[in-house]
């Protein structure tokens, strides 16, 4: 596993010892950002199931100003130490043990917002779209942000659903990549003031 293309191009990348976790492939990789990229000019990026962190790191080396990395597991945290340094990119990045769901709450508290985010679930886990739905409440995206989604092969996300309408679709054997954009809902209530303004004070 490497950088497959910009500033850290090449520089090797470990995986996560033991079997829980699939790292993408380089060529899966390569083929990803030639769909959402290839290169970008500025932005965050949230890598929310982080593993290697190969996904993250790849956007930072494309170009993202700043990367987000969370996963539950210990070994994975140090992994994705280990290979932000070893592509030189740790100044731009945090990286934080948690669950991905009280992860999204901190976040949210602290005002942060993402332009591109990698959802890579367990597969046995079927809540990727209920994951984008609470990022989206959090204000955790700003307009048209990127959600790439990668699951198994033989589940199907809806095409469409409030906020966010996939664009892409590629399978690689036994996994498929969704590609989601976000757009945010007009405030259609807010106009009338008296009725939003009464909620919020409940």
């Amino acid at each position: 596993m490497r950088v497959v293309s910009g500033s850290a191009k090449g520089r090797p990348l470990k995986s996560v010892p033991g079997n829980g976790t699939r790292p993408t492939t380089d060529k899966v990789k390569e083929a990803l950002f030639s769909m959402i990229g290839p290169y970008f000019e500025g932005g965050a990026v949230l890598d929310l199931f982080a593993g290697t962190g190969g996904l993250g790191i790849e956007a930072l080396s494309r170009g993202m100003d700043s990367a987000v990395f969370v996963d539950m597991e210990h070994k994975s945290i140090e992994t994705v130490r280990a290979n932000l340094k070893a592509a030189r990119v740790e100044e731009q990045a945090e990286v934080y043990r948690n669950d991905a769901a009280r992860a999204l709450g901190a976040l949210a508290k602290r005002g942060r917002s993402f332009d591109l985010v990698f959802l890579d679930p367990p597969y046995r886990l079927k809540h990727g779209d209920e994951l984008m739905l609470k990022m989206a409440a959090a204000q955790l995206l700003n307009e048209d942000a990127i959600v790439v989604l990668e699951h198994e092969s033989g589940y199907d996300y809806p095409a469409e659903f409030p906020g966010f309408s996939r664009t892409r679709q590629a399978i690689y054997g036994e996994t498929t990549i969704s590609i989601y954009k976000y757009e945010a809902a007009a405030p259609e209530e807010t106009e009338s003031g008296g009725e939003a303004q009464d909620e919020s004070a409940n």
